[in-house]
Protein backbone atom coordinates (compact mmCIF):
# COMPACT_ATOMS: atom_id res chain seq x y z
CA UNK A 1 0.00 0.00 0.00
CA UNK A 2 3.23 2.47 0.92
CA UNK A 3 4.45 1.72 -2.81
CA UNK A 4 1.28 2.76 -4.50
CA UNK A 5 0.51 5.93 -2.17
CA UNK A 6 4.05 7.03 -3.01
CA UNK A 7 3.36 6.68 -6.17
CA UNK A 8 0.40 8.57 -6.13
CA UNK A 9 1.98 11.43 -4.87
CA UNK A 10 3.90 12.11 -7.60
CA UNK A 11 1.38 11.71 -9.67
CA UNK A 12 -0.18 14.01 -7.88
CA UNK A 13 2.57 16.66 -7.82
CA UNK A 14 3.14 16.38 -11.79
CA UNK A 15 -0.95 16.92 -12.23
CA UNK A 16 -0.48 19.87 -10.87
CA UNK A 17 1.73 21.38 -12.13
CA UNK A 18 0.48 20.29 -15.63
CA UNK A 19 -3.00 21.35 -14.72
CA UNK A 20 -1.44 24.85 -13.32
CA UNK A 21 0.29 25.27 -17.05
CA UNK A 22 -2.60 23.67 -19.09
CA UNK A 23 -4.93 26.62 -17.32
CA UNK A 24 -2.67 29.40 -18.22
CA UNK A 25 -2.12 27.89 -21.86
CA UNK A 26 -5.80 27.03 -22.64
CA UNK A 27 -8.59 28.76 -21.03
CA UNK A 28 -7.88 32.82 -21.55
CA UNK A 29 -10.10 33.57 -18.14
CA UNK A 30 -7.34 31.59 -16.27
CA UNK A 31 -4.89 33.17 -18.08
CA UNK A 32 -6.01 36.45 -16.86
CA UNK A 33 -6.39 35.81 -13.01
CA UNK A 34 -3.09 36.33 -10.51
CA UNK A 35 -0.80 33.43 -9.90
CA UNK A 36 -2.63 33.24 -6.74
CA UNK A 37 -5.80 33.44 -7.74
CA UNK A 38 -4.98 30.62 -10.36
CA UNK A 39 -2.58 28.45 -7.62
CA UNK A 40 -4.90 28.39 -4.67
CA UNK A 41 -7.65 26.56 -5.35
CA UNK A 42 -5.66 24.19 -7.78
CA UNK A 43 -3.07 23.81 -4.80
CA UNK A 44 -6.08 23.26 -1.88
CA UNK A 45 -8.12 20.77 -4.23
CA UNK A 46 -4.76 18.59 -5.16
CA UNK A 47 -3.94 18.45 -1.46
CA UNK A 48 -7.40 17.82 0.09
CA UNK A 49 -8.38 15.33 -2.64
CA UNK A 50 -4.48 13.32 -2.07
CA UNK A 51 -5.08 13.39 2.24
CA UNK A 52 -8.88 11.95 1.12
CA UNK A 53 -7.17 9.38 -1.00
CA UNK A 54 -4.98 7.81 1.45
CA UNK A 55 -7.96 6.95 4.07
CA UNK A 56 -9.98 5.96 1.31
CA UNK A 57 -7.36 3.84 0.23
CA UNK A 58 -7.72 1.78 3.69
CA UNK A 59 -11.56 0.85 2.90
CA UNK A 60 -9.64 -0.51 -0.37
CA UNK A 61 -7.46 -2.81 1.11
CA UNK A 62 -10.37 -4.30 2.97
CA UNK A 63 -12.22 -5.14 0.11
CA UNK A 64 -11.36 -8.53 -1.79
CA UNK A 65 -8.50 -8.62 -4.08
CA UNK A 66 -10.89 -9.23 -6.97
CA UNK A 67 -12.29 -5.92 -6.76
CA UNK A 68 -9.35 -3.85 -5.46
CA UNK A 69 -8.20 -3.11 -8.75
CA UNK A 70 -11.24 -1.54 -10.07
CA UNK A 71 -12.28 0.12 -6.99
CA UNK A 72 -8.64 1.65 -7.06
CA UNK A 73 -9.36 3.13 -10.55
CA UNK A 74 -12.66 4.64 -9.67
CA UNK A 75 -11.61 6.43 -6.49
CA UNK A 76 -8.82 7.71 -8.74
CA UNK A 77 -10.91 8.74 -11.30
CA UNK A 78 -13.69 10.25 -8.57
CA UNK A 79 -10.57 12.08 -7.13
CA UNK A 80 -10.02 14.28 -10.08
CA UNK A 81 -13.78 15.24 -11.58
CA UNK A 82 -14.27 15.92 -7.39
CA UNK A 83 -11.32 18.61 -7.57
CA UNK A 84 -12.62 19.90 -10.90
CA UNK A 85 -16.04 20.25 -9.71
CA UNK A 86 -14.32 22.42 -6.29
CA UNK A 87 -12.17 24.30 -8.78
CA UNK A 88 -15.06 25.11 -10.75
CA UNK A 89 -17.22 25.87 -7.98
CA UNK A 90 -14.74 28.34 -6.94
CA UNK A 91 -14.37 30.69 -9.55
CA UNK A 92 -18.29 30.73 -10.31
CA UNK A 93 -18.33 31.78 -6.48
CA UNK A 94 -15.32 34.61 -6.90
CA UNK A 95 -15.27 35.43 -10.60
CA UNK A 96 -18.00 34.42 -13.33
CA UNK A 97 -16.26 32.62 -15.29
CA UNK A 98 -17.77 31.61 -18.86
CA UNK A 99 -18.93 28.64 -19.45
CA UNK A 100 -15.81 27.74 -21.93
CA UNK A 101 -13.64 27.64 -18.97
CA UNK A 102 -15.74 25.97 -16.51
CA UNK A 103 -15.89 22.89 -19.44
CA UNK A 104 -12.22 23.29 -20.51
CA UNK A 105 -11.00 22.98 -16.51
CA UNK A 106 -13.35 19.98 -16.09
CA UNK A 107 -12.08 18.21 -19.11
CA UNK A 108 -8.13 18.80 -18.21
CA UNK A 109 -9.10 17.11 -15.04
CA UNK A 110 -10.42 14.60 -16.28
CA UNK A 111 -8.10 13.68 -18.55
CA UNK A 112 -5.40 13.47 -16.20
CA UNK A 113 -7.70 12.03 -13.77
CA UNK A 114 -8.09 8.57 -16.22
CA UNK A 115 -4.72 8.69 -17.28
CA UNK A 116 -3.40 8.81 -13.46
CA UNK A 117 -6.36 6.42 -12.30
CA UNK A 118 -5.26 3.87 -15.17
CA UNK A 119 -1.55 3.89 -14.03
CA UNK A 120 -2.17 3.91 -10.34
CA UNK A 121 -4.52 1.06 -11.21
CA UNK A 122 -2.15 -1.42 -13.17
CA UNK A 123 0.55 -0.87 -10.41
CA UNK A 124 -1.95 -2.14 -7.85
CA UNK A 125 -2.39 -4.91 -9.99
CA UNK A 126 1.12 -5.58 -10.47
CA UNK A 127 1.62 -5.44 -6.32
CA UNK A 128 -1.66 -7.71 -6.36
CA UNK A 129 0.56 -10.56 -8.44
CA UNK A 130 3.22 -9.98 -6.30
CA UNK A 131 1.00 -10.25 -2.85
CA UNK A 132 -0.71 -13.55 -4.54
CA UNK A 133 2.88 -15.27 -5.84
CA UNK A 134 4.50 -15.17 -2.19
CA UNK A 135 1.61 -16.49 -0.53
CA UNK A 136 0.75 -19.18 -3.21
CA UNK A 137 -2.66 -17.74 -3.76
CA UNK A 138 -4.71 -16.78 -6.77
CA UNK A 139 -7.75 -14.67 -7.59
CA UNK A 140 -10.94 -15.97 -8.18
CA UNK A 141 -11.65 -15.79 -11.93
CA UNK A 142 -15.48 -15.02 -12.77
CA UNK A 143 -17.45 -17.29 -15.63
CA UNK A 144 -16.91 -14.28 -17.87
CA UNK A 145 -13.92 -12.27 -17.09
CA UNK A 146 -13.04 -8.61 -18.30
CA UNK A 147 -12.25 -8.65 -21.88
CA UNK A 148 -8.60 -7.50 -22.96
CA UNK A 149 -10.37 -6.15 -26.24
CA UNK A 150 -12.78 -3.94 -24.58
CA UNK A 151 -9.86 -2.70 -21.78
CA UNK A 152 -8.04 -1.87 -25.24
CA UNK A 153 -10.85 -0.29 -27.27
CA UNK A 154 -12.07 1.72 -23.86
CA UNK A 155 -8.55 3.25 -23.62
CA UNK A 156 -8.32 4.23 -26.98
CA UNK A 157 -11.72 5.58 -27.22
CA UNK A 158 -11.04 7.58 -24.39
CA UNK A 159 -7.40 8.95 -25.38
CA UNK A 160 -8.53 9.81 -28.96
CA UNK A 161 -11.60 12.08 -27.23
CA UNK A 162 -8.98 13.50 -24.38
CA UNK A 163 -6.54 14.38 -27.43
CA UNK A 164 -9.44 15.40 -29.55
CA UNK A 165 -11.29 17.66 -26.68
CA UNK A 166 -7.93 19.21 -24.99
CA UNK A 167 -6.47 20.04 -29.01
CA UNK A 168 -9.77 21.31 -29.53
CA UNK A 169 -9.56 24.10 -26.69
CA UNK A 170 -6.41 24.90 -27.69
CA UNK A 171 -7.05 25.80 -31.14
CA UNK A 172 -10.50 27.68 -29.91
CA UNK A 173 -8.39 29.37 -27.15
CA UNK A 174 -5.76 30.55 -30.03
CA UNK A 175 -8.32 31.74 -32.39
CA UNK A 176 -10.05 33.79 -29.56
CA UNK A 177 -6.75 35.14 -28.88
CA UNK A 178 -6.05 36.35 -32.45
CA UNK A 179 -9.59 37.64 -32.94
CA UNK A 180 -9.37 39.96 -29.13
CA UNK A 181 -5.70 40.50 -29.03
CA UNK A 182 -5.64 41.32 -33.39
CA UNK A 183 -2.40 40.45 -35.10
CA UNK A 184 -1.19 44.16 -35.07
CA UNK A 185 0.50 43.59 -31.41
CA UNK A 186 1.95 40.42 -32.25
CA UNK A 187 3.79 39.53 -35.91
CA UNK A 188 1.86 36.37 -37.74
CA UNK A 189 5.68 34.62 -37.14
CA UNK A 190 4.99 34.89 -33.10
CA UNK A 191 1.63 34.30 -33.33
CA UNK A 192 2.34 31.04 -35.23
CA UNK A 193 5.21 30.32 -32.86
CA UNK A 194 2.91 30.26 -29.06
CA UNK A 195 0.09 28.39 -31.11
CA UNK A 196 2.81 25.38 -31.90
CA UNK A 197 4.31 25.76 -28.15
CA UNK A 198 1.09 25.23 -26.86
CA UNK A 199 0.19 22.38 -29.17
CA UNK A 200 3.37 20.81 -28.76
CA UNK A 201 3.04 21.19 -25.08
CA UNK A 202 -0.73 19.25 -25.08
CA UNK A 203 0.60 16.90 -27.34
CA UNK A 204 3.76 15.87 -25.32
CA UNK A 205 1.69 15.12 -22.40
CA UNK A 206 -1.32 13.28 -23.70
CA UNK A 207 1.54 11.04 -25.66
CA UNK A 208 3.78 11.02 -22.34
CA UNK A 209 0.81 9.79 -20.52
CA UNK A 210 -0.09 6.95 -22.86
CA UNK A 211 3.50 5.83 -23.27
CA UNK A 212 3.37 5.64 -19.46
CA UNK A 213 0.23 3.26 -19.12
CA UNK A 214 1.36 1.14 -22.09
CA UNK A 215 4.79 0.69 -20.29
CA UNK A 216 2.90 -0.01 -17.10
CA UNK A 217 0.34 -2.58 -18.76
CA UNK A 218 3.72 -3.74 -20.54
CA UNK A 219 4.97 -4.91 -17.22
CA UNK A 220 2.65 -6.31 -15.34
CA UNK A 221 1.59 -8.73 -19.08
CA UNK A 222 5.78 -9.10 -18.87
CA UNK A 223 4.97 -10.70 -15.56
CA UNK A 224 1.99 -12.99 -16.63
CA UNK A 225 3.68 -14.22 -19.43
CA UNK A 226 6.80 -15.56 -17.39
CA UNK A 227 5.09 -16.94 -14.73
CA UNK A 228 2.80 -19.15 -17.24
CA UNK A 229 5.84 -20.19 -19.31
CA UNK A 230 8.56 -20.90 -16.21
CA UNK A 231 5.16 -23.58 -15.09
CA UNK A 232 4.78 -24.94 -18.56
CA UNK A 233 8.93 -25.27 -18.87
CA UNK A 234 8.69 -26.88 -15.35
CA UNK A 235 5.33 -29.38 -16.78
CA UNK A 236 7.79 -29.92 -20.08
CA UNK A 237 10.79 -30.88 -17.40
CA UNK A 238 8.89 -33.52 -16.02
CA UNK A 239 8.06 -31.36 -12.54
CA UNK A 240 4.29 -30.79 -11.96
CA UNK A 241 4.19 -29.53 -8.74
CA UNK A 242 3.76 -26.24 -10.14
CA UNK A 243 1.10 -23.85 -10.94
CA UNK A 244 0.49 -20.26 -12.94
CA UNK A 245 -0.32 -17.65 -10.33
CA UNK A 246 -3.69 -16.03 -11.36
CA UNK A 247 -3.28 -12.44 -10.83
CA UNK A 248 -5.67 -10.91 -13.42
CA UNK A 249 -9.32 -11.28 -13.94
CA UNK A 250 -9.14 -10.95 -17.81
CA UNK A 251 -8.26 -13.27 -20.65
CA UNK A 252 -4.59 -14.02 -19.26
CA UNK A 253 -6.16 -15.18 -15.48
CA UNK A 254 -8.64 -17.55 -17.85
CA UNK A 255 -5.31 -18.92 -19.42
CA UNK A 256 -4.03 -19.12 -16.05
CA UNK A 257 -6.66 -20.58 -14.32
CA UNK A 258 -7.32 -23.22 -17.64
CA UNK A 259 -3.29 -24.13 -17.05
CA UNK A 260 -3.04 -25.05 -13.60
CA UNK A 261 -6.34 -27.37 -14.34
CA UNK A 262 -4.29 -29.23 -17.06
CA UNK A 263 -1.25 -29.22 -14.74
CA UNK A 264 -3.48 -30.87 -12.32
CA UNK A 265 -4.73 -33.30 -14.53
CA UNK A 266 -1.25 -34.32 -15.53
CA UNK A 267 -0.77 -34.59 -11.92
CA UNK A 268 -3.35 -37.09 -11.47
CA UNK A 269 -2.77 -39.17 -14.49
CA UNK A 270 0.58 -38.97 -13.92
CA UNK A 271 -0.02 -40.77 -10.11
CA UNK A 272 -2.20 -43.04 -11.92
CA UNK A 273 0.63 -44.04 -13.56
CA UNK A 274 2.92 -44.11 -11.16
CA UNK A 275 0.59 -46.36 -8.75
CA UNK A 276 0.08 -48.32 -11.58
CA UNK A 277 3.98 -49.07 -12.34
CA UNK A 278 4.41 -49.94 -8.19
CA UNK A 279 2.06 -52.53 -8.14
CA UNK A 280 3.32 -54.04 -11.67
CA UNK A 281 6.95 -53.77 -9.44
CA UNK A 282 5.53 -54.95 -6.07
CA UNK A 283 3.73 -57.60 -7.84
CA UNK A 284 6.42 -59.02 -9.61
CA UNK A 285 9.28 -58.55 -6.55
CA UNK A 286 6.13 -60.23 -4.23
CA UNK A 287 5.79 -63.35 -7.16
CA UNK A 288 9.74 -63.98 -7.42
CA UNK A 289 9.40 -64.56 -3.88
CA UNK A 290 7.05 -66.69 -3.34
CA UNK A 291 9.06 -69.23 -5.04
CA UNK A 292 12.33 -68.69 -2.72
CA UNK A 293 12.83 -69.15 0.86
CA UNK A 294 12.65 -65.60 1.68
CA UNK A 295 9.66 -64.01 3.20
CA UNK A 296 7.86 -60.94 1.14
CA UNK A 297 8.81 -58.37 3.97
CA UNK A 298 12.91 -59.13 2.51
CA UNK A 299 11.63 -57.07 -0.53
CA UNK A 300 10.34 -54.04 2.29
CA UNK A 301 13.57 -54.30 3.96
CA UNK A 302 16.02 -53.98 1.06
CA UNK A 303 13.90 -51.58 -0.49
CA UNK A 304 13.85 -49.02 2.61
CA UNK A 305 17.87 -49.80 3.52
CA UNK A 306 18.89 -48.98 -0.13
CA UNK A 307 16.76 -45.09 0.07
CA UNK A 308 18.56 -44.49 3.57
CA UNK A 309 21.97 -45.04 2.18
CA UNK A 310 20.88 -43.37 -1.42
CA UNK A 311 19.80 -40.76 0.84
CA UNK A 312 23.12 -40.63 3.31
CA UNK A 313 25.47 -40.53 0.08
CA UNK A 314 23.81 -37.86 -1.83
CA UNK A 315 25.60 -34.89 -0.48
CA UNK A 316 28.99 -36.79 -0.47
CA UNK A 317 31.81 -35.53 -3.19
CA UNK A 318 30.67 -38.13 -5.98
CA UNK A 319 27.95 -38.95 -5.45
CA UNK A 320 25.74 -35.90 -5.41
CA UNK A 321 25.47 -36.19 -9.66
CA UNK A 322 24.55 -39.66 -9.24
CA UNK A 323 22.10 -39.54 -6.70
CA UNK A 324 19.63 -36.92 -6.92
CA UNK A 325 16.35 -37.40 -5.95
CA UNK A 326 14.66 -38.26 -8.58
CA UNK A 327 17.57 -41.08 -8.81
CA UNK A 328 17.22 -41.88 -5.48
CA UNK A 329 13.12 -42.52 -6.58
CA UNK A 330 13.97 -44.37 -8.95
CA UNK A 331 15.92 -46.56 -7.23
CA UNK A 332 13.97 -47.14 -4.38
CA UNK A 333 10.90 -48.41 -6.39
CA UNK A 334 13.39 -50.30 -8.50
CA UNK A 335 14.88 -52.09 -5.83
CA UNK A 336 12.46 -54.71 -5.37
CA UNK A 337 13.34 -56.04 -8.65
CA UNK A 338 16.87 -57.52 -7.63
CA UNK A 339 16.03 -60.78 -7.47
CA UNK A 340 13.60 -60.88 -10.44
CA UNK A 341 15.79 -63.27 -11.95
CA UNK A 342 14.95 -66.23 -9.77
CA UNK A 343 12.06 -67.15 -11.34
CA UNK A 344 14.24 -68.80 -13.81
CA UNK A 345 15.85 -71.05 -11.47
CA UNK A 346 14.30 -74.46 -11.12
CA UNK A 347 12.35 -75.11 -7.94
CA UNK A 348 15.27 -78.16 -7.08
CA UNK A 349 17.87 -76.02 -6.83
CA UNK A 350 15.88 -72.74 -5.71
CA UNK A 351 13.83 -74.34 -2.96
CA UNK A 352 16.70 -76.64 -1.62
CA UNK A 353 16.64 -76.82 2.46
CA UNK A 354 20.20 -77.67 2.37
CA UNK A 355 23.92 -76.00 1.28
CA UNK A 356 24.29 -75.85 -2.82
CA UNK A 357 26.79 -78.37 -4.23
CA UNK A 358 28.99 -76.68 -7.11
CA UNK A 359 26.83 -77.52 -10.02
CA UNK A 360 24.20 -76.08 -8.11
CA UNK A 361 25.32 -73.19 -7.09
CA UNK A 362 26.56 -71.97 -10.70
CA UNK A 363 22.92 -72.46 -12.05
CA UNK A 364 21.69 -70.35 -8.77
CA UNK A 365 23.91 -67.65 -10.50
CA UNK A 366 22.45 -67.47 -13.36
CA UNK A 367 19.63 -65.31 -12.14
CA UNK A 368 21.51 -62.10 -12.28
CA UNK A 369 21.32 -62.31 -15.79
CA UNK A 370 17.97 -64.07 -15.97
CA UNK A 371 16.59 -61.11 -14.59
CA UNK A 372 18.59 -58.42 -15.88
CA UNK A 373 17.85 -59.97 -19.88
CA UNK A 374 14.29 -59.98 -19.55
CA UNK A 375 14.19 -56.15 -17.69
CA UNK A 376 16.26 -55.56 -20.62
CA UNK A 377 13.63 -56.89 -23.11
CA UNK A 378 11.26 -54.84 -21.66
CA UNK A 379 13.24 -51.65 -21.59
CA UNK A 380 13.84 -51.90 -25.71
CA UNK A 381 10.06 -52.80 -25.78
CA UNK A 382 9.08 -50.05 -24.14
CA UNK A 383 12.27 -47.23 -24.00
CA UNK A 384 14.27 -46.16 -21.36
CA UNK A 385 12.46 -42.42 -21.37
CA UNK A 386 9.22 -43.46 -21.22
CA UNK A 387 10.42 -46.34 -18.02
CA UNK A 388 13.28 -44.97 -16.66
CA UNK A 389 13.26 -46.86 -13.58
CA UNK A 390 13.59 -50.24 -15.84
CA UNK A 391 17.62 -48.86 -16.16
CA UNK A 392 17.84 -49.14 -12.43
CA UNK A 393 16.15 -52.28 -12.23
CA UNK A 394 18.67 -53.71 -14.84
CA UNK A 395 21.53 -52.17 -13.32
CA UNK A 396 20.17 -53.87 -9.69
CA UNK A 397 19.32 -57.54 -10.59
CA UNK A 398 22.42 -57.30 -13.07
CA UNK A 399 25.09 -56.30 -10.55
CA UNK A 400 24.20 -56.21 -6.42
CA UNK A 401 26.17 -59.19 -6.46
CA UNK A 402 29.19 -57.92 -7.75
CA UNK A 403 31.98 -57.28 -5.34
CA UNK A 404 34.17 -54.00 -4.77
CA UNK A 405 37.29 -56.17 -5.25
CA UNK A 406 36.12 -57.62 -8.31
CA UNK A 407 35.39 -61.23 -7.05
CA UNK A 408 31.39 -61.08 -7.24
CA UNK A 409 29.32 -62.71 -9.75
CA UNK A 410 27.87 -62.43 -13.03
CA UNK A 411 30.68 -60.01 -14.68
CA UNK A 412 33.60 -59.63 -12.11
CA UNK A 413 33.06 -56.11 -12.26
CA UNK A 414 35.15 -54.19 -9.61
CA UNK A 415 35.05 -50.66 -7.82
CA UNK A 416 33.38 -47.86 -9.60
CA UNK A 417 32.21 -49.99 -12.16
CA UNK A 418 29.63 -51.07 -10.65
CA UNK A 419 26.73 -48.94 -11.02
CA UNK A 420 25.93 -47.48 -7.49
CA UNK A 421 22.47 -48.72 -7.16
CA UNK A 422 23.85 -51.97 -7.34
CA UNK A 423 26.54 -51.04 -4.76
CA UNK A 424 23.82 -49.66 -2.55
CA UNK A 425 21.65 -53.32 -3.03
CA UNK A 426 24.88 -55.18 -2.67
CA UNK A 427 24.91 -54.08 1.08
CA UNK A 428 21.39 -54.00 1.77
CA UNK A 429 20.72 -57.65 0.59
CA UNK A 430 23.96 -58.88 2.70
CA UNK A 431 22.53 -57.14 5.43
CA UNK A 432 19.31 -58.44 5.35
CA UNK A 433 20.38 -61.73 4.73
CA UNK A 434 22.63 -61.90 7.91
CA UNK A 435 19.70 -60.36 10.03
CA UNK A 436 17.28 -62.80 8.49
CA UNK A 437 16.86 -66.63 9.82
CA UNK A 438 17.66 -68.93 6.84
CA UNK A 439 17.26 -72.66 6.43
CA UNK A 440 21.11 -73.02 6.72
CA UNK A 441 21.86 -70.70 9.55
CA UNK A 442 20.01 -68.37 12.39
CA UNK A 443 18.96 -64.86 12.27
CA UNK A 444 22.34 -62.61 13.78
CA UNK A 445 22.11 -59.39 15.47
CA UNK A 446 21.99 -56.28 14.21
CA UNK A 447 25.84 -55.61 15.76
CA UNK A 448 27.24 -59.32 14.20
CA UNK A 449 25.80 -58.26 11.21
CA UNK A 450 27.62 -54.70 11.10
CA UNK A 451 30.71 -56.76 12.19
CA UNK A 452 30.67 -58.48 9.39
CA UNK A 453 29.75 -56.01 6.79
CA UNK A 454 33.11 -53.46 8.27
CA UNK A 455 35.05 -56.88 7.32
CA UNK A 456 33.77 -56.66 4.10
CA UNK A 457 34.78 -52.80 3.54
CA UNK A 458 37.05 -52.64 0.47
CA UNK A 459 36.80 -56.40 -0.19
CA UNK A 460 32.78 -57.27 -0.64
CA UNK A 461 31.30 -53.57 -0.34
CA UNK A 462 31.99 -50.24 -1.69
CA UNK A 463 33.69 -48.11 1.26
CA UNK A 464 31.78 -45.16 1.03
CA UNK A 465 28.40 -47.26 1.08
CA UNK A 466 29.89 -49.12 4.41
CA UNK A 467 30.88 -45.07 5.88
CA UNK A 468 27.29 -44.56 4.86
CA UNK A 469 25.89 -47.80 6.76
CA UNK A 470 27.35 -46.55 10.13
CA UNK A 471 25.94 -42.96 9.81
CA UNK A 472 22.34 -44.07 8.72
CA UNK A 473 22.47 -47.48 11.09
CA UNK A 474 19.84 -46.70 13.73
CA UNK A 475 17.59 -46.45 10.43
CA UNK A 476 18.93 -49.67 9.46
CA UNK A 477 17.49 -51.14 12.74
CA UNK A 478 13.96 -49.42 12.72
CA UNK A 479 13.84 -50.31 9.30
CA UNK A 480 14.07 -54.17 10.13
CA UNK A 481 11.98 -53.51 13.33
CA UNK A 482 8.82 -51.86 11.63
CA UNK A 483 8.78 -54.56 8.67
CA UNK A 484 10.03 -57.61 10.76
CA UNK A 485 8.93 -61.06 9.73
CA UNK A 486 5.91 -62.67 11.59
CA UNK A 487 6.36 -65.70 13.14
CA UNK A 488 5.53 -68.98 11.70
Amino acid sequence: MEKVARLASKHWLIAMVLFSIYGVQVCPFLEAQTPLQLLLPIIISFLVTLLARRFACLAIESKPKERQVKAQFTLDLSLFLIMSASIVSYNLVMFEPPWESNLKVILGLAALGFYVAADLALFKEWQIAQELESAGQHLLIKAKPNSLSQKFAAFAAASAVVLAGVIFLVINKDLDWLVNVGSDLYPIEVAQRYIVIELSFVLLVVLAYVLRVISSYSRNLKRLLENENRSLAMVQAGQLDTQVTISSSDEFGLIAQRTNSMIASLQRSTLSLQQTRDIAIHSLATLAETRDNETGAHILRTQYYVKALAETLQNEQGFSNLLSPQIIDLIYKSAPLHDIGKVGIPDAILLKPGQLDDEEWQIMRQHPEIGANALAEAERQFGSEDAAFLQFAKEIALSHHEKWDGSGYPEGLAGSDIPVSARLMALADVYDALISKRVYKPAFSHDKAKQIILEGKGSHFDPAVVEAFCRCEQQFVEIANQYSDKPE
